[in-house]
């Protein structure tokens, strides 16, 4: 039987329209999406199913309208497979690309949905009013390795701050800014050997020193909220419930942080991870190389769109990520059972 790993999306899946059709088939997904909405205080379905995509993209409202998605989907697999295949598709490992940690951990049952949900309702929120604060960017750069992305960082910052923050792939790198620095970057991209260079639409620069209070604010959060070991969860279908979306976990699973590229051990570290990686880089393609590297051979992708197969085509092309992001992902997995 193949290793599997569940992996979760972050800010920049979003898209309207996500999670409305397992919200139209499934009570499971139902019962999350209202759970969420309750929580938050959002409205998440309205957001979700119809937008406008200015607000949806908004990262105090995307990320946990994302997680909600996330959730919504674990759920409605749960409601739809037979134990014997849930118990088939548990997964060794999770991670999740930024706030995609966060739901690894939830589905993991390393904490609750209400606490997870506040959490990343918290850090969005806190992430954008940081980055209303001081103007900041992001750009991608292509072609370059970290070597030559931190020289291009050090020759384009000059009185400013330029980082790099995401890791994605080979050959895929974003820096994370001032946006003056971040104009430099892009001018500079080619004669540091960069194939291309493309700023990105959001609202600050993400990863970086610039993320300071939001760390500051989601510190206070972290610290009303206890992490567990993960454990696996038994939920009764006939009462639909947000637990179903934790039951993929096990007591064996394993979790890697985005910070560091390597697996959470005991918990009692996890706030100081989950602060790190907000000010600091994450390291999607080691984190990826690391589960390679354990044998895994089939990863799930689980969320709203497909960003995490993209990039994993340029990690390993021949490696098998299946896209679980809407009813028919789900209806397909229940059939194969």
């Amino acid at each position: 039987m193949a290793k599997i790993a569940f992996i979760f999306p972050g800010q920049g899946a979003q898209h309207v329209g996500m999670g409305k059709d397992v919200y139209e088939t499934f009570a499971a997904a139902r019962h999350v999406f209202d759970e969420a909405q309750k929580i938050t205080g959002l409205p998440i379905k309205k957001l979700c199913f119809e937008g406008p995509e200015e607000e949806l993209n908004r990262t105090d409202i995307a990320q946990p309208a994302i997680f909600t998605v996330s959730a919504a989907i674990l759920a409605s697999m749960t409601s739809r497979m037979p134990d014997e295949k849930i118990a088939a598709m548990r997964p060794a490992h999770m991670a999740g690309l930024s706030l995609g940690e966060y739901t690894a951990l939830f589905a993991a049952g390393a904490v609750g949905f209400v606490d997870a949900l506040k959490l990343v309702a918290r850090r969005g929120a806190a992430m954008q009013a940081a980055a209303t604060a001081g103007p900041s960017g992001m750009i991608a750069i292509m072609g370059l390795d970290e070597p030559a992305a931190n020289k291009l960082c050090q020759s384009a910052a000059g009185d400013g701050v330029l980082t790099c923050a995401n890791f994605n792939a080979p050959g895929q790198i974003v820096l994370s800014g001032s946006v003056e620095a971040c104009k430099r970057a892009e001018e500079m991209a080619k004669d540091h050997g960069a194939s291309g260079a493309i700023p990105l639409k959001v609202a600050g620069a993400f990863h970086s020193s610039f993320m300071k209070p939001a760390a500051d604010e989601l510190s206070k959060a972290l610290g009303e909220v206890s992490f567990s070991s993960p454990t696996g969860v038994t939920a009764d279908k006939s009462r639909p419930c947000v637990l179903l979306a934790q039951a993929f976990a096990s007591d064996g699973v394993e979790i890697v942080a985005n910070v560091d590229a390597q697996p959470y051990g005991c918990m009692c570290g996890a706030s100081a991870r989950l602060l790190s990686q907000l000010t600091g880089a994450v390291r999607w393609q080691q984190s990826m190389e690391l589960l390679l590297a354990r044998g895994v051979e089939r990863f799930y992708e689980i969320g709203p769109g497909k960003v995490l197969a993209g990039l994993m085509r340029r990690i390993s092309r021949r490696t098998e990520v299946v896209v679980v992001n809407g009813r028919e992902a789900v209806e397909k997995l229940a059939a194969e059972a």
